[in-house]
């Protein structure tokens, strides 16, 4: 049967989608970023993972003001790189593994989650940032994606303690598939950042570590941290943290850190990056 093996956690700031684009992973500024995730490259060629569910949300690219859902999972067989403005980014397009994904879905809605199924759509940097962060610039990406958008973008925005549940949930799903996959799910997004307003730049070193903290952790009281407290303390665009509890809840109560990284400044954000496998 399939299985999830580990869980990664990565910001997905799309200036180092431009640094991988445009050959500047190696420089002064991104250097230090990029040296975070080297073992994790490594590791990823060793583990040779089937298929990723890749947690992650639409900056106005697949959906928009019209429509706004709040999880929704791609169930189609390709994806191409999105048109953010300047160009779709020079990256294979995305191959999707439609029957897992099909599986997940009704899995999911048969345990209540109210999953929109998308069976077409352009993915943006929140979804091929992370593919580049951890395998460079291949001719080919070596897995499968499934998608999974999560609305982060306008409120309301689901609960850490639902996302968490959801993670569950997707674990359940992938077990139940017939088919022999190495399985990862990956969420994406934060740290703490604010992009605009007075408190336009905010970042917040402290909190961010203590949230890395609270992934490790055998408890699961991370799930439990309100809005608010990701609006105070991590600034507005802060809330994507709440897709990376649908990666932990997935990995089961105890995990065991194998990689860890976290560096100030990327863009105007701090970025993080954790790699976890399950230790149950």
């Amino acid at each position: 049967m399939a299985k999830i093996t580990a869980g990664v956690g990565s910001s997905h700031v799309p200036l180092l989608g431009v640094a991988v684009d445009q050959g500047k992973w190696q420089d002064d500024y991104f250097g230090p970023i990029f040296k975070g995730y080297e073992w994790t490259r490594e590791w990823e060629k060793e583990t040779k993972p089937d298929v990723v569910i890749l947690v992650y949300n639409d900056h106005a690219s697949a959906f928009d003001a019209n429509i706004i859902p709040t999880f929704a999972i791609g169930c189609g067989e390709h994806y191409k790189s999105a048109d953010e403005g300047w160009g779709p980014r020079p990256v294979p397009d995305v191959e999707g593994h439609a029957d897992l994904a099909w599986h997940i879905a009704q899995s999911l809605i048969l345990e209540d989650f109210d999953m929109t199924i998308i069976n077409e759509m352009d993915v943006d940097h929140g979804l091929t940032v992370p593919l580049s962060m951890m395998f460079g610039q291949p001719e080919k990406w070596p897995v499968k994606v499934v998608p999974l958008a999560v609305n982060v973008v306008t409120y309301p925005v689901p609960s850490g303690n639902r996302c968490w549940a959801l993670g569950e949930a997707i674990a359940r799903a992938v077990e139940s598939f017939p088919e022999d996959l190495n399985v990862q799910i990956w969420g994406t997004g934060g740290m703490s950042h604010q992009l605009q307003g007075p408190r336009a730049g905010l970042l917040n070193r402290e909190w961010d570590n203590k949230f890395l903290d609270m992934l490790e952790s055998d408890n699961d009281d991370v799930r439990h941290i309100p809005h608010i407290e990701y609006l105070r303390e991590t600034g507005s665009e802060g809330i994507e943290m709440v897709m990376w509890l649908i990666m932990r809840g997935a990995l089961g109560k105890k995990v065991k850190r194998l990689n860890r990284h976290y560096h100030i400044p990327c863009s105007n954000t701090a970025i993080g990056h954790i790699v976890l496998e399950p230790a149950d």
